[in-house]
């Protein structure tokens, strides 16, 4: 049943072990040609035809992927690329293959039902860096029907009591770091029942992982899931406010995520990813656990603590990575340094999510690396909505055209789909049949989770329009769009004029009250080092007129304020809400 499952998944003409042996010529013999050709599918039209998703009754994704690739290199069907390819920031490196994988998580599934006594339904929170027991802690969780809640290492104590009370976890997983955070507020979490530290020596009062995992035993019957059974809970980025418990089951991200992996991402066996994304956050389940290893490729991580642009070029350059994954605020940071001294022998493809990347920004990158950055829209509700897939046409700005797994519309306030070129809300169509693939419902809070339905479409609370060419264009969250004397604004547009100006690392654009237009267009904006020193009137004008030369007159920011730096999520994201509510009163 597990090893029919995969192949379900993997169902296209493009699938199979002859084809996966080929891969490896024909990457010998273009490794040094740039290429937008796609491994896994023909043209965008070929996915619409292909992608005919079956959901069983039962599923499981350690037993019927995971599991499935270790028995297929058992047998000699897979090669000895490593299923996770783990760097610490020292240089320690571990490379387990899908049979070490599910033996390794398979032991820690014991340490969860043995020595922490879960059951199905149990809700674990997870809070760990980028270590390889985050992975581990992923599939024990999957095996034994417990409910991750992953988190970052970021979270402050008062971050996790939240999180603790509002999820009732019986057990929390964590380093070191974070364990004196757990230990000041777990007399207020009744729910709480183990604590499992991931570190190098025991803590008093806690379960050692390290020790416990050495002792378990190898064998775990995996617990039978439902595909529609709740598998993980994701807590939003709260750019708009209180973060959300977003609940997925184990189709939705463990069958779903298979158009990220394969039609996006173009994933095969002989591949390898290096997704950046923190380990707290819906991003990593797409990039670095789900949608790599349904295609069977190799999830490469590295340790390094925080985002260091030359260190993220030194990396590329040393190991065989084929795609990267970093959100725009990384790729921002990374076309500021000397891309020209490095050689990215291996890399082939480049992939962007979380927020719109600037085509300025695209185009740098591709000038010095011949690749482009293909943009997806997602959400941590999602798996991909909408991206641009290789071989399609990239219109910079644009975040592409549909995925298979939804059928995406542009809608009025009363649930209406409007023409291209209208402004509107970026919606989901649900009825009459809900996509398996989108998430089942925000936890203990049925009240928002109705808040998303209008009509017969879920609502993604972003704004957007269509063109005629079927391409999707981001305007802003609902929330950040600027009504200026009768005129619309997105931020985003404002903040990529901005930038393409040599003056400008980043902005953030938000409204501001006017007694006389209601709301202006105000721009924060973090200056180069080397105007620092520039009169401030005199730039602010030279910004405007730029603005105004590059986009729409209309849309120039009549206020500016150069601040040191923004105010961000711990994901990275921009909080305009934030900067709004001070430019309102509301802070």
């Amino acid at each position: 049943m597990a090893c029919t499952i995969l192949r379900l998944l993997w169902k296209a003409p493009t699938f199979g072990i002859p084809r996966t042996l080929s891969l490896a010529c024909t990457r010998c013999f273009c490794k040094h040609q740039p290429t937008v050709t796609a491994q896994n599918f023909s043209d965008y039209e070929s996915i619409q035809e292909q992608y005919k998703p079956e959901v069983p009754e039962y599923f499981n994704f350690a037993k019927d992927v995971v599991d499935v690739w270790a028995e297929e290199e058992k047998e000699g069907r897979r090669s000895s690329h490593p299923a996770l390819w783990w760097v610490s920031d020292q240089g320690d490196q571990v490379k387990w293959s899908f049979e070490e994988l599910a033996l390794e998580s398979r032991k820690a599934a014991r340490v969860l039902s043995d020595q922490c006594g879960l059951q199905k339904g149990d809700r674990v929170i997870v809070i760990l860096s980028r270590v390889p027991e985050w992975w581990l802690m992923n599939l024990a969780c999957i095996r034994t029907g417990t409910v991750l809640i992953p988190g970052t290492i970021q979270l402050t104590a008062k971050d996790i009591l939240h999180r603790l009370q509002t999820s009732r976890a019986r057990c929390i997983v964590t380093e070191e770091v974070l364990a004196p955070a757990v230990d000041a507020v777990a007399s207020k979490c009744p729910s709480l029942e183990s604590k499992l530290i991931v570190s190098r020596k025991p803590r008093g009062g806690w379960l050692y992982f390290n020790d416990l995992l050495k002792l378990a035993p190898d064998e775990h019957s995996c617990v039978a899931t439902k595909s529609l059974d709740p598998m993980a809970i994701y807590f939003t980025s709260g750019t708009t406010g209180a973060p959300k418990m977003t609940e997925h089951s184990h189709a939705s991200h463990g069958i779903g995520l298979t158009v990220n992996g394969r039609y996006w991402l173009d994933l095969s066996p002989s591949d390898t990813i290096w997704n950046t994304s923190d380990t707290g956050w819906g991003k990593s389940a797409w990039s670095s656990v789900f949608a790599p290893w349904i295609q069977g490729a190799c999830v490469f991580a590295h340790g390094m603590p925080r985002f260091e642009p030359e260190l993220v070029l030194e990396v590329l350059s040393k190991f065989p990575i084929t795609t990267f994954c970093s959100p725009p605020t990384a790729y921002r940071m990374l076309v500021h340094q000397n891309l020209t001294s490095h050689k990215f022998h291996s890399l082939k493809h480049c992939v962007s999510a979380g927020e719109p990347m600037n085509p300025e920004v695209m185009e740098k990158w591709e000038a010095h690396t011949e690749l482009a950055i293909h943009e997806g829209y997602g959400q941590t509700e999602t798996v991909l909505v909408c991206g641009t897939f290789k071989g399609m046409k990239i219109k910079p700005g644009s975040m592409g055209k549909p995925s298979p797994a939804y059928d995406v519309q542009i809608i009025d306030e009363d649930g209406n789909i409007l023409p291209p070129g209208k402004e509107g809300n970026i919606a989901i169509r649900i009825k009459p049949t809900r996509p398996f693939c989108l998430f089942t419902q925000y936890t203990n809070d049925p009240e928002r989770t109705a808040a998303t339905i209008c009509g017969d479409f879920y609502i993604t609370g972003d704004i957007g329009m269509k063109d005629e060419d079927d391409y999707f264009w981001f305007i802003g969250r609902a929330d950040d769009v600027i009504n200026s004397a009768g005129y619309r604004i997105g931020p985003f547009e404002v903040e990529s004029a901005l930038i393409e100006h040599p003056a400008v690392v980043e902005s953030a654009v938000v409204s501001s009250p006017d007694p006389t237009r209601g709301e202006v267009v105000k721009a924060f904006v973090v200056l180069a080092p080397d105007y620092a020193s520039h009169d401030p009137e005199a730039l602010i004008k030279e910004l405007q007129d730029h603005v105004k030369k590059v986009t729409a007159p209309y849309k120039y920011p009549r206020k500016m304020e150069f601040v040191p730096h923004l105010p961000k999520t711990i994901s990275g994201k921009i909080r305009r809400n934030e900067l709004r509510k001070k430019e309102w009163g509301k802070a």
